[in-house]
């Protein structure tokens, strides 16, 4: 493919994939790492040092946004990042051990997961019935904001605090592991675990996943994995719908954006899997 033909096709898809990345707290990783493997036949190495790239582009764009409307709850952000940054190094120097398909049964198996646990609650707007948790209040950790959806402030409860470290470590080995930011798991398991709203959940690991991504990517660097040619026009595209998605994400009530989710990653899951298990798809 020509070299112009390539940076306006990835750029392309990485404004869209930066507006969904935005939106959901998933990073654009997620739908840059299927694009650029699936529809461009680059090697998944390279798509995946382009989306640690795009990660920390997608929370550069959305982060401030969602912490200026004190959407994203900056307590449990730098609580949890403290397990995720520890598990992206890890994930870091395992990713460059596996093979190709691996990586991508993997991926699969992640969105998979992910997909099937924000199906189950795609009609829940607010938690209700939260737990007490003694930690997170003496973090203070419980918070409120304003829903302009709802057209009301909503307070909130946090529960679970120390399952969550645990599956936020976890989220940190597969964000080094196949360069997606790890929103995939980071936004289930503040969602389930600790009972936060869908909103507060996407907004908090847009700030997080930045982060996460950025404690891998020098590993990646060094490895020679990112390439400047895959990862200049993902990075730029996925700035600009990041910009896009923030102001989408204040429109939309959480039950629509679960829905959203929840579409996005069967999608791409069936995409991945059949590459993994070897079969084309039309």
């Amino acid at each position: 493919m020509p070299p112009l033909e390539f940076f306006s096709i990835t750029f392309v898809c990485a404004i869209a994939a930066g507006m969904l990345g935005a939106l959901l707290g998933l990073g654009g990783g997620i739908i840059m790492v299927p694009v650029l493997t699936l529809l461009l036949g680059v090697d998944i190495h390279y798509a995946i040092g382009a989306s640690i790239v795009s990660v920390i582009a997608t929370s550069s764009g959305a982060a401030a946004t969602y912490v200026r409307d004190h959407i994203t709850n900056l307590r449990i952000g730098m609580f949890l990042e403290v397990a995720t940054t520890t598990g992206a190094i890890t994930g870091a120097y395992v990713g460059g051990l596996i093979s190709g398909r691996a990586l991508y049964l993997i991926f699969g198996v992640i969105l998979a997961y992910s997909g099937f646990m924000m199906f189950r609650k795609r009609n829940v707007e607010i938690p209700t019935d939260v737990p007490e948790s003694q930690l997170a209040t003496t973090l203070r950790m419980h918070s409120s904001y304003y829903d302009a959806a709802l057209k009301q402030r909503v307070h909130y409860r946090v529960a679970g605090v120390l399952p969550a470290l645990g599956l936020m470590y976890i989220a940190g080995v597969v964000s080094g592991l196949l360069g997606i930011g790890s929103g995939a798991l980071k936004v289930p398991a503040m969602d389930l675990a600790m009972h936060l709203p869908m909103k507060v959940s996407s907004a908090t690991s847009n700030f997080m996943i930045g982060v996460t991504a950025a404690a891998s990517a020098g590993i990646y660097f060094m490895r020679g994995d990112i390439q400047a040619m895959i990862a200049a026009p993902v990075a730029m595209g996925v700035l600009i719908g990041a910009t896009l998605g923030t102001h989408l994400l204040m429109r939309l009530r959480g039950t629509v954006i679960r829905r959203i989710f929840v579409l996005v990653l069967i999608v791409i899951c069936t995409e991945m899997v059949g590459r993994g298990l070897g079969i084309q798809f039309p």
